[in-house]
């Protein structure tokens, strides 16, 4: 029986839904406190795969399908979102002060089209109280007491601080956070806080990213740092981002951050609408999210540095794993299909992969990466 599907989501999806996140972020928290529990998780998750096991920055991931960011947004359940089978988390997004984020209701379900709306905006209690949650649970990078998978860290600028003065809001997160790091996420392309995606500009980006990487050398010389876009750039736009991402030093991309795009829903334009603003994520953006992947892969490797892609949008099956990865994604990230299929689709989406892996002939995940560029 699968439980999810058939107990817990239905008693979730009876709650509005940031409640219901709500009520899964508490329960995560417990959780983290309970050793033998996400040990018995890990039991009923792990998928041992040696052709799945990569190392990407100096890193081991045992596989490719990671935590998105923006579940755990205050990092209170790394250890058992790890023991559902995910081989890296990421948490945030945070930002350099505590705020509020948007007024409710900011988050809603497109049952029909499993898929999300949120116009959360941040909500968060700042980079210091996240570092000091941190700190209470683990070391730095380098130290005995560390994370059971890599740990990401995605960061955000504060809604109150003007875009001129964005650098020096990331660079309070990177003080209080880029040593607790296996990798950093500058997000510039949630749209959510206003004027955020003017960010990712060239002319606004490059001096950002020149200036965040001075800030994470700084803080913690060793920790890769990583750009996340938007699914809503033009083609012109997607090439500049990668080219200023390959000047500036990034260690790696993230495509794609969710759309403001409506196109391709099942629900009805009526209903949608209702909803208002807000990012979109889930299935109907996993050919669109692929689509800028690809062309982030192609011009990477055009460049004169190889660098990773992380892909992200609408995974929600091996199937949709193996597209991203086939289109130079090196891992992949979930979060909407989570919330309709549960922590059982991480195994599958791992199981799946090996078969995908078998049929093609490939002795080991790294072959297939880009392979259908």
């Amino acid at each position: 029986m699968d439980f999810y599907r058939t107990v817990l989501r239905p008693s979730l999806f009876a709650l509005p839904a940031e409640r219901a996140h709500d009520l899964t972020m508490w329960g995560l928290s417990l959780a983290s406190h309970s050793p033998s529990l996400c040990a018995w998780l890990a039991g009923q998750h792990a998928v041992a795969d040696p052709r799945l096991v990569q190392t990407v920055w100096g890193r081991t991931f045992r596989a490719p399908v990671g935590l998105a960011a923006g579940l755990d947004k205050e990092g209170v359940g790394i250890e058992p979102l790890a023991a559902c089978g995910f081989s890296h988390v990421e948490i945030g997004t945070v930002t350099g002060q505590a705020q509020p984020g948007n007024p409710r209701p900011r988050l809603f379900r497109l049952k029909t089209d499993e898929a999300i709306i949120n116009r959360m905006g941040f909500n968060n209690h700042g980079a210091a109280a996240m570092a000091a949650r941190l700190a209470s649970r683990y070391d730095v990078v380098g130290g005995r007491r560390r994370p059971s998978v890599p740990l990401g860290i995605n960061l955000g600028k504060s809604k109150v601080v003007d875009n001129e003065a964005a650098l020096g809001d990331y660079e309070i997160s990177i003080a209080a956070l880029a040593r607790y790091a296996d990798y950093l996420v500058i997000n510039v392309s949630s749209p959510n806080t206003p004027g955020l995606r003017d960010l990712q500009a060239e002319a606004a980006l490059r001096p950002l990213l020149a200036g965040v990487r001075r800030a994470v050398d700084a803080a913690a010389p060793t920790c890769p740092l990583l750009v996340k876009i938007a699914p809503d750039l033009s083609e012109a736009g997607i090439d500049g981002a990668v080219d200023v991402a390959l000047e500036t030093g990034c260690d790696g991309i993230i495509a794609t951050n969710t759309t403001i795009g409506r196109s391709g829903l099942r629900e009805s334009a009526a209903r949608v609408a209702s909803f208002g603003a807000g990012g979109l994520s889930g299935r109907p953006e996993r050919a669109l999210a692929t689509q800028v992947l690809a062309r982030v892969a192609r011009r990477i490797a055009a460049g004169p540095k190889k660098i990773p892609v992380i892909g992200v949008g609408g995974v929600d099956s091996a199937d949709a794993a193996w597209e991203k990865i086939c289109h130079g994604a090196t891992l992949v990230q979930v979060y909407s299909a989570l919330i309709y299929h549960g922590p059982d689709l991480i195994a599958r989406i791992h199981r799946g992969l090996g078969d995908h892996l078998k049929r093609t002939g490939l002795a080991h995940l790294g072959a297939a990466i880009g392979r259908d560029l």
